[in-house]
């Protein structure tokens, strides 16, 4: 890291930070999981105007001594009582007339999570309360604050996209899963039915195969594998 030098330090001690506008900066959260066969997002109620009553993406305004790591961590575990999460940056939202209030530039996240492991970390209650259809969201019909259909759209082209090059769709699954299973979640993430024996090629050298199996009561047993941690896309 450069030294700073006396000068620099004059120069930085008597410089006005007043002398132009500052926008704000906030951060929204995107938070995916698989539901009833279902890809959905978390979503919160707007309490305040504007945009009150409407469905919105969680977020906050990133405080001045605040990383933006941090102000989404913070924003999640207040909206949605979801702590310990993994959170990737996405994109940065920088439409002059984004929101009516003032000009803010919002710097979105995403993560991708089983059903089953967002339920354990929720600390306010059913989760499943703020899981909304990601399709239904999409709908024009559909009025979600600010321009976050826009973000969710930017985020589900980015996972299908992910989808096909990497592991992403095992972020969806729990630790033991089949391989109907898993290849019902590529279908859901892709949007497309998939030939069984052309997915199972794909994915073998992703998975292994466990000594456990269904029970079989309804219909044939199938083997649980778990994820080949030593696979590198």
């Amino acid at each position: 890291m450069k030294k700073t030098t006396l000068e620099e330090k004059e120069f930085l001690q008597q410089y006005d930070s007043s002398a132009f506008e500052k926008p704000s900066v906030a951060v929204d959260v995107l938070i995916f999981t698989i539901e009833n066969d279902t890809l959905k997002v978390v979503m919160v109620e707007r309490k305040e105007f504007p945009y009150k009553g409407c469905l919105a993406l969680p977020g906050v305004f990133v405080g001045i001594d605040e990383s933006l790591e941090d102000a989404v961590k913070r924003g999640v575990k207040v909206e949605t009582g979801l702590t310990d999460i993994y959170f990737e940056q996405l994109y940065t939202w920088g439409e002059v007339k984004r929101d009516p209030r003032m000009r803010i530039i919002s710097v979105s996240y995403m993560a991708m999570v089983s059903i089953e492991q967002l339920r354990a970390k929720s600390k306010n209650g059913n989760i499943s309360d703020y899981l909304y259809p990601v399709e239904e969201m999409l709908k024009a019909e559909n009025e979600l604050a600010f321009d976050h259909q826009q973000i969710i759209a930017y985020a589900r082209e980015r996972i299908k996209n992910k989808v096909e090059y990497s592991d992403i769709a095992f972020n969806f699954m729990p630790a033991k899963f089949t391989l109907p299973g898993l290849q019902k979640v590529y279908e859901i993430l892709l949007d497309k039915p998939l030939y069984k024996a052309n997915f199972r090629k794909k994915i073998s050298p992703m998975v292994l195969e466990t000594d456990e199996s269904t029970s079989g009561d309804a219909h044939r047993p199938s083997k649980y594998y778990v994820k080949n941690q030593e696979y590198r896309p």
